[in-house]
């Protein structure tokens, strides 16, 4: 009898995971905090890459209804100065492997390939607890428990699973995002559509950058990103929109005006992401009946990677378990090897790059050497 999966998570790594077993024919039940898949918005655009999140959803059998989803043109970039000049611009030419989806139409594929009844709503995790010989148990914030013999942490950066693997805890990364939005941005904001393309606009400067996605519905998804300590964002009022909005702008003064509508003209308030990281190179020795994937294993600063990495996650553990049928521990000791090689050894362009931009005298070169050196 094949033990049964009990994952704590139904994020991108935690469904994978999930299909992945279902696949095999392995019981699982997820968990998720969230009281529905409509509960919030699931984020923006992502780019799905050939040699990590693409293998996932082919092991998890998805591939067509991914090709679906994709949203043509998005894979063009732009890289523009602060006065709007254009200093790079690449069209998409269908041939890129990292074509891109919104986040929230790639977990519904996820969620409809599973059985009705596999994600149980609502059910956030406040702790948990060994219980010995591999057994764990699970308690949520409604005071309900569940014991299981074999527990995924698929559940972000701050796991209630993790510390029963590890002392790490997430740490200030020195950078946040502040996420704006522009909608029906070729009609009402020409001039800025314009500027952003196709695809991805990156506007790069030391501290300060500005990243802006062409969703579907015309619409221009921006992430202003700033190199600043927390105090330093605490002391805007980001419940007030519009003294949040102009604080914010007010570090881009001289720029290109179609650059700081990203900002100015935003037709939702501004929302604060903090950048949180675990230590690099973070692992664990093994624990019978437990382990993570995603964020909760190797939280980092944005760089492209982090969903495909969590998908690749759920993919791989779900294999390893069913190569394995009757030694979990096997199972579990062949994913996590691979997976801390695997991290530390993961491609990045806005990642690390982007932390070291920050600080860098020459940006924008800087940048363009980088993507001119990477091929992109």
């Amino acid at each position: 009898m094949r033990t049964p999966v009990t994952i704590i998570g139904a994020g991108l790594g935690g469904l994978a995971l999930a299909r992945v077993l279902h696949v095999h024919a392995i019981p699982v039940t997820v968990y998720e905090a969230e009281s529905s898949p409509q509960a919030r918005t699931q984020g923006g655009m992502l780019d799905i890459h050939d040699y990590n999140g693409q293998l996932a959803l082919e092991a998890a059998g998805l591939m067509d209804e991914f090709r679906a989803i994709v949203l043509e043109g998005r894979q063009a970039m732009r890289v523009l100065d602060r006065d709007g000049s254009v200093l790079f611009d690449k069209a998409d030419d269908g041939t890129g492997g990292r074509p891109e989806v919104q986040r929230s139409e790639l977990r519904r594929i996820l969620l409809d390939s599973l059985p009705a009844g596999t994600v149980r709503w609502g059910r956030k995790a406040a702790g948990t607890r060994a219980l010995g010989q591999g057994r764990h148990e699970v308690t949520f914030a409604d005071g309900g428990t569940v014991v299981t013999g074999l527990l995924v942490g698929a559940d972000g950066a701050w796991s209630r699973v993790r510390p029963l693997l590890s002392a790490a805890t997430p740490e200030y990364a020195g950078t946040s995002f502040v996420e704006t939005y522009l909608f029906d941005a070729d009609t009402r904001h020409p001039a800025t559509a314009k500027a952003v393309g196709g695809g991805m606009l990156i506007v790069p400067a030391p501290g300060r950058e500005i990243f802006a996605h062409r969703e579907s519905g015309d619409t221009l998804h921006t992430y202003v990103a700033l190199a600043r300590p927390l105090d330093w964002f605490a002391a805007i009022d980001f419940t007030d929109a519009a003294a949040a909005t102009a604080r914010i702008a007010r570090e881009f003064d001289g720029w290109a005006p179609e650059v700081t509508a990203l900002i100015t003209d935003g037709d939702t308030a501004p929302v604060l992401r903090p950048h949180y990281v675990l230590p690099e190179g973070h692992r664990w020795d093994r624990v019978p009946g437990v382990t993570l994937l995603g964020d909760a294993a190797h939280l980092g600063v944005p760089n492209g990677e982090g969903a495909n990495l969590a998908l690749l996650d759920g993919a791989e553990l779900g294999r390893a378990l069913a190569a394995h049928p009757d030694d979990t521990e096997a199972a579990l000791t062949e994913y996590e090897q691979a997976m801390f090689v695997r991290n530390a050894e993961v491609p990045t362009f806005e990642g690390v790059e982007l932390s070291e931009l920050f600080s860098a005298d020459n940006t924008p070169h800087g940048l363009l050497t980088m993507i001119t050196e990477k091929g992109s």
